[in-house]
């Protein structure tokens, strides 16, 4: 069960032009805390800022009057490092029929057949987008479950490629160069970004995912 705990990264504040301060929090739990904390406050009305942009150890906090007052009150908010899980959980259906597969399972010690069910019985949270719009960073990965990068990064990965390496799955939208381990496919690739939909992206921070094997 857990405890809640509530702890005081040690956090660094930067400024980042006239009116944004990148704060640099050192690890990626100090990071998802700090978000969760500026989110928070922020939808309550204590903060006022336009953009919110988490990094793997970083928050970016734009669009603030005052971002010197904020970088000085900063170290004194009591932030929890503890997930909380919040919100609907987005399944995503996926075949599991990526091109290293049996790579993946040779490095988890299974049987290809069980890589389906090691990686589909995991719940992830988005913890921060990058590389491509709706390209969400998903982190859950147990450490004997983290594999390398691939030595020698493919120049096109397919779109819904579902990919694996270091502590996060993740999902192109689109084609794209990539080293990650090629696990699955997503069904329907075309739900990860939609810039007529707000938000644009389906997996944004915080949001709680679930892979759900599927046979075509």
């Amino acid at each position: 069960m857990s405890t809640g705990r509530t702890t005081a990264p040690r956090l660094r504040p930067l400024p980042a032009g006239p009116r944004g301060i990148l704060i640099d929090c050192g690890t990626t739990a100090a990071a998802r805390a700090c978000y969760r904390s500026l989110q928070n406050r922020r939808m309550s009305g204590l903060l006022e800022a336009e953009a919110l942009v988490p990094g793997a150890t970083t928050v970016l906090v734009d669009g603030v009057d005052e971002p010197e007052l904020l970088a000085a009150e900063l170290p004194h908010w009591p932030m929890n490092e503890e997930p909380e899980a919040s919100g609907e959980c987005v399944e995503i259906p996926v075949c599991y029929d990526g091109p290293d597969l049996e790579a993946v399972a040779a490095m988890w010690g299974v049987p290809v057949d069980d890589v389906a069910d090691v990686h589909s019985g995991i719940e992830y949270e988005a913890a921060f987008c990058g590389f491509s719009p709706g390209f969400a960073y998903l982190e859950g990965l147990p450490e004997r479950l983290r594999v390398p990068r691939r030595e020698n990064p493919r120049t096109a990965v397919p779109a819904g490629s579902v990919a694996v390496a270091g502590p996060y799955t993740g999902v192109y939208p689109r084609s794209s160069p990539g080293g990650w381990q090629l696990i699955a496919t997503m069904t329907n690739p075309g739900r990860l970004w939609n810039e007529h939909r707000e938000p644009a992206a389906l997996l944004v921070p915080g949001t709680r995912v679930r892979f759900a094997a599927v046979r075509v």
